[in-house]
């Protein structure tokens, strides 16, 4: 697979998304990081997106609620390039009834090259990164060539 350049800009969209069972923990976390993550667009699946409004009074914009295909909406706006951060402080204890949607998302998010932290000590390491509030370049597949192929393929 060939690869190309893409743009991670300076003022980024950041996903926020949590398991019932951390959502204590990422609401407490931005709570902490408020002003820098201020400076960004927020999104977030729905109920989590509702609490993080309230706690930090911040507009974030909500998706549906992860089970009901929120976590897919999230992974269509990575995959458009309109997503520049994730981050997603799961449950490694629970299963999830729409586990398949949580690996498509953290897949999708791996195959675009967007920064992902899935626990407050990544999510501390990546937002006190200098290149959080810079443009920043990364590296991602090059579908043109890929999606070409596949139809030359297809024709043969």
């Amino acid at each position: 697979m060939d690869f190309t350049l893409a743009t991670l800009p300076q003022h980024k969209t950041i996903a926020l998304v949590a398991h019932d069972n951390r959502k204590k923990a990422l609401i407490e976390w931005v709570s902490k990081h408020k002003q820098l993550l201020s400076l960004h667009a927020l999104c977030a699946t729905g109920t989590t997106g509702q609490r993080i409004e309230q706690a930090i009074n911040i507009p974030v914009r909500q998706f549906l609620s992860g089970p009901l295909g929120g976590d897919q909406q999230i992974g269509g706006q990575i995959a458009e390039g309109s997503i520049h951060c994730l981050i997603f402080f799961w449950d490694p204890f629970e299963p999830m009834p729409h586990d398949p949607d949580v690996k498509a998302l953290l897949r999708l998010a791996s195959v675009w090259n967007i920064p992902v932290a899935c626990n407050s000590s990544t999510a501390d390491l990546m937002i006190s990164s200098p290149l959080f509030t810079l443009e920043s370049v990364r590296e991602i597949p090059d579908y043109t060539k890929y999606s070409a192929q596949r139809t030359s393929q297809e024709d043969s």
